[in-house]
C-alpha cells in the first residue's frame, strides 16, 4: 500500500511546533495541543478532526470557551459561533539577505510592559505578557524608548515564524520594521532554520514590504476564531 504523504510542518504550523521545539510548553487533552493562554492564542487540532476531538475542545475551553485556530480550513461543530474569521498569507524565506543590525537590542520579560504598550498602539497581532519567553525578541529604542520591535513565535522543526512586525507611528517611513525583520532572520538562519511569517491578507503593505525583502507567498489560510456553546455539557477523564 502507498504511504500516506508527510504533511509540511508549515501545512499545521501551531501542532508542528508544539510537538516540536515548543513541547516543553505545550498544553495537552486528548489529541489537541496549545500555548498556554499568557503565551500565544492558538488551539492545535489535528489535520482532520473528529467528533471526539470537537469534544476534546469543549471540555479544553469549558462551556462558553473561546479559542483560535490559525491554518484550520474546516468549519467548527453546528452551533458553535464564529467569533472572528479572517484571511490570511504564509509566506517563507525565498532570499532574504539577512544580517544583524548594530542598533537592535535583545528584548527580554523586563521589557513586556512596554512591549505591550507597543503593541497596543500599532496592533500587529496577538502579544501576551508571556510571549517574549518563546524566542529572540529584537527592538529599537530611540530616546530610551521602544519604538520598533521584531521577533519569533511558533517553531515547526526547521522553520521559525517571525511575528510581532511593528513601528510606533510617529517613526514610520524609517526602515526600522525591515532591519529588524532581516535580523531577527538572521539569528534563524543561524540555528540552521528557515524564516517564515504571517500576515492578513487584506495588509497590502505589509505584505509588499515583505515580499521586497525577500518573502514569497506559500498559501493563502484562514485564522478563526470560535466559541464552544455555553450550553454545552462536557465530560473529563
Amino acid at each position: 500500500m502507498p504511504h500516506a504523504p508527510v504533511p509540511h510542518p508549515l501545512d499545521n504550523p501551531a501542532r508542528a511546533a508544539l510537538t516540536g521545539p515548543h513541547a516543553h510548553v505545550a498544553e495537552r487533552y486528548g489529541a489537541l495541543l496549545r500555548y498556554p493562554a499568557d503565551m500565544a492564542p492558538w488551539l492545535a487540532l489535528p489535520a482532520d478532526p473528529e467528533e471526539t476531538d470537537w469534544a476534546d475542545v469543549a471540555a479544553f475551553a469549558g462551556p462558553g470557551g473561546a479559542l483560535a485556530l490559525a491554518g484550520f480550513a474546516g468549519a467548527p461543530p453546528a452551533g458553535w459561533e464564529v467569533t472572528f474569521q479572517g484571511d490570511g498569507v504564509q509566506m517563507v524565506d525565498a532570499g532574504l539577505a539577512a544580517k544583524p543590525d548594530e542598533e537592535a537590542v535583545r528584548l527580554g520579560p523586563a521589557d513586556v510592559p512596554e512591549i505591550l504598550d507597543l503593541i497596543e498602539r500599532t496592533r500587529p497581532g496577538p502579544f501576551f505578557t508571556r510571549t517574549v519567553e518563546l524566542g529572540t525578541y529584537l527592538g529599537i529604542r530611540r530616546g530610551g524608548a521602544l519604538v520598533a520591535m521584531a521577533g519569533e513565535r511558533m517553531r515547526p522543526p526547521g522553520w521559525t515564524e517571525i511575528s510581532a512586525v511593528c513601528t510606533a507611528p510617529e517613526f514610520r517611513g524609517q526602515g526600522l520594521a525591515a532591519r529588524l525583520v532581516l535580523a531577527v532572520a538572521d539569528g534563524i538562519r543561524s540555528r540552521g532554520e528557515t524564516p517564515f511569517l504571517h500576515a492578513a491578507a487584506d495588509n497590502t503593505n505589509a505584505v509588499r514590504l515583505y515580499e521586497s525583502l525577500g518573502f514569497r507567498l506559500r498559501r493563502s489560510m484562514k485564522f478563526l476564531g470560535v466559541r464552544v456553546p455555553a450550553g454545552t455539557a462536557v465530560t473529563t477523564g
